[in-house]
């Protein structure tokens, strides 16, 4: 099913949707905003109109001139010069979520790019011929996108159905011919903040997702415990005004319905500790600051961030040569998102250390088997206290980095795309701690010794996890458990919630403005998609 880029603008989830491989195509109208945005750019260069980086250099060359006949020149160098991104090339969703992303910025219709580069992306896009684009380089955005721009022209290069081709021969493959750029060309490709904010739809598609499993593992965890099902009272929880943390309430009382082990532990503490009754609190909080950042990623894919932008008319057009192409609100909601998953997956590592500490947990010491020959999960607690760690390390905040670059004419940097890179290294890291979680969480149902029930929902997980992998005897490398457990997180649903009632947190490419879906919203590729204000976004099959 494709989604279309029309007069609307794309929202987070459509941007995920392409990332997850939907085609993405250019509605008539959208196509019509581009040709028109470049016929302005043809007026400034035949007027001599100055505008920064159609006939003057960038950065601290701003007020070099440049002539008509070198313009075509300084846009491909500017392709050149600003492809300079090192280390290991982004991922096949990466990459396609920052393509869906400039696309949808090209189709403010500000830009002044000719209607054939964008149809080069999309052609790419489509094909999922996708450029190589080292994840490092810059302090930004800059050399990523100048390495996906380098195969429009025939430069750089591209992976083709398992190869790597140099940028020509993939043109080749497509049956297309390298673009020569015309002005300002070169630097649209690599300007404005598509990088981080098709980063950012990814990042909030993979942290939707995993704070559903993690209410779902957490279940799981404080049954086994036998914590006190007041924590998640409605009528308590009600009393903080806080959207995310009375829907992790519901969630748990849903997750947890018809316990007999729950129901079995009443009135045996007068508190848990805080890893257990704070789940509302905590979870909740993650889910705030993920329907806040969904607001700024909205924000960001409906605004113009081109420097510079092009406007007016044909007969009297404008350039502003502002800043619009910095970050920063973006950067700052990259910075909060990653550190509320570092805290929601800190809290799953303190389960997961009650789960295997027979001090507490009441169970087989390290949820192993008896006799000292075996050591169960001790180490499995270990690898995720280093993953906490390497989160508290990744969650300081890239938005403060600052420096200064140009010669002084950039002076202050937002680094908005390494916000996003580690934002999303961060729910990776705690996603593989969730999954440790959810194996302990399992083999300490088969470690119980109480007669009673599991809640119906738990014991569906306990049963998916039993599917993939048996009971662990120290029989085999506990890694590959592992990878297994953290691959079901990243890549599919929990089971839904039993009656989840009217509200829910929507799963991975719903959440809209509010962070939250009512029951039976349409999944992210579902024929209408409302944007923040509420309003259908058009997608076609």
């Amino acid at each position: 099913m494709a989604v279309i880029r029309s007069d609307r603008p794309l929202d987070w989830r459509q941007v995920a949707a392409v990332a997850a491989g939907e085609p993405l195509e250019l509605s008539a109208d959208a196509r019509a905003r581009i040709a028109a945005a470049h016929v302005l750019v043809e007026q400034i260069v035949e007027r001599g109109i100055r505008a920064y980086g159609v006939n003057t250099g960038v950065g601290a060359l701003c007020d070099v001139i440049v002539s008509p006949s070198e313009q075509r020149t300084l846009s491909r160098n500017i392709l050149m010069s600003h492809a300079v991104g090192v280390g290991t090339p982004l991922g096949v969703a990466e990459t396609r979520a920052i393509m869906a992303a400039a696309l949808n910025n090209f189709a403010h219709g500000h830009s002044g790019i000719r209607l054939a580069v964008a149809e080069q992306l999309v052609a790419l896009l489509d094909a999922d011929c996708l450029p190589e684009v080292p994840a490092f380089g810059s302090v930004g955005y800059l050399s990523h996108m100048a390495h996906i721009a380098l195969v429009c022209i025939g430069e750089g290069h591209a992976r083709y159905r398992g190869e790597r081709l140099s940028g020509r021969e993939a043109l080749q493959r497509l049956g297309l011919e390298p673009l020569v750029l015309d002005a300002k060309e070169g630097l649209s490709l690599v300007n404005g903040t598509p990088c981080v904010t098709g980063l950012a739809a990814l990042a909030l598609a993979r942290a939707a997702r995993l704070l559903d499993w993690t209410d779902a593992v957490a279940a799981m965890s404080f049954e086994n415990l036998r914590g006190q099902l007041a924590a998640f009272d409605a009528e308590s929880l009600a009393l903080r005004i806080s959207p995310g943390l009375n829907v992790v309430g519901e969630r748990m009382r849903g997750a947890l319905a018809e316990s007999g082990i729950l129901a079995a532990a009443v009135g045996r503490r007068t508190q848990d500790p805080l890893s257990m009754r704070t789940i509302p609190h905590v979870h909740g909080a993650a889910r705030d600051v993920l329907s806040a950042t969904a607001e700024v990623v909205n924000r960001e894919l409906a605004s113009i961030t081109d420097n510079p932008i092009v406007a007016g008319t044909p007969e009297a057009p404008r350039v502003y040569s502002q800043a619009h192409a910095v970050g920063a609100s973006i950067a700052l909601a990259m910075d909060s998102l990653a550190t509320a998953i570092a805290q929601v997956a800190a809290m799953a590592e303190r389960r997961l250390d009650r789960l295997v500490n027979p001090l507490v947990s009441g169970l087989p010491a390290f949820l192993a088997e008896p006799g000292g020959t075996c050591s169960g999960f001790m180490i499995a607690q270990y690898t995720a206290a280093s993953l906490v760690a390497q989160n508290r390390r990744l969650a300081m905040p890239a938005s403060l980095d600052g420096g200064i670059t140009s010669g002084l004419q950039e002076d202050h940097l937002c680094h908005a795309t390494p916000a996003a890179l580690k934002a999303l290294e961060i729910v990776d890291n705690a996603g593989r701690i969730v999954a440790v979680e959810l194996l302990a969480a399992s083999q300490a149902y088969d470690l119980q010794t109480l007669d009673a029930a599991r809640a119906p929902y738990t014991d569906s997980l306990w049963r998916g996890v039993r599917s993939l992998v048996p009971t662990y005897r120290d029989d085999r490398p506990l890694a590959e458990d592992m990878a297994l457990a953290f691959r079901m997180i990243a890549d599919t649903e929990p089971p839904p919630l039993p009656n989840p009632g009217k509200m829910r947190p929507a799963a991975a490419g719903v959440v809209g403005h509010t962070g939250y879906a009512t029951a039976g919203e349409a999944n992210p590729t579902a024929a209408h998609l409302p944007d923040a204000a509420g309003r259908d976004l058009q997608s076609a099959a």
